[in-house]
């Protein structure tokens, strides 16, 4: 089974509109040092495909939507994403894509460490490796 969370983060409002507000140390699994928000993708293209040694992440599809689709080396699931106050937690050692992009679409993504090339599995022969050298297979 490939494991993820989805955290539905508080939603604050009144009248006036909705405000979520992510804080250190409250609602979130990580200190976050690094943010990075994606839009203006077509539909049909596929983003991502890669994995992370160490890096968490949490993403959150602020606007419209799209599909994560997930990978542990074993099986494949797919995570649909339409809510600004949802955010999906993704551990490390998941080979991630992401498609299926609505017009309005915008996600953020909220990460555990700052930008590092060496963290990022970027061919999926390498991933199933070390995967399987990970877990003794």
């Amino acid at each position: 089974m490939v494991k993820y969370d989805l955290i539905d983060f508080k939603i604050r409002g009144d009248a006036r509109g909705s405000l979520v507000a992510l804080e250190k140390g409250t609602e979130f699994p990580f200190d976050i040092k690094r943010v990075y928000y994606i839009w203006g993708t077509n539909k049909n293209v596929i983003r991502g495909r890669h994995a992370h040694r160490n890096l968490e992440q949490v993403i959150v599809c602020v606007s419209g939507s799209c599909d994560f689709i997930l990978d542990n080396g074993h099986e494949r699931t797919t995570v649909h994403l339409d809510k600004p106050y949802q955010g999906l937690y993704i551990k490390s050692n998941i080979w991630r894509e992401f498609t299926n992009f609505s017009p309005d679409c915008v996600v953020m993504v909220l990460a555990s460490e700052h930008y590092d090339e060496a963290d990022y599995i970027r061919d999926y022969q390498t991933f199933l490796s070390e995967i399987s050298e990970n877990k003794g297979v």
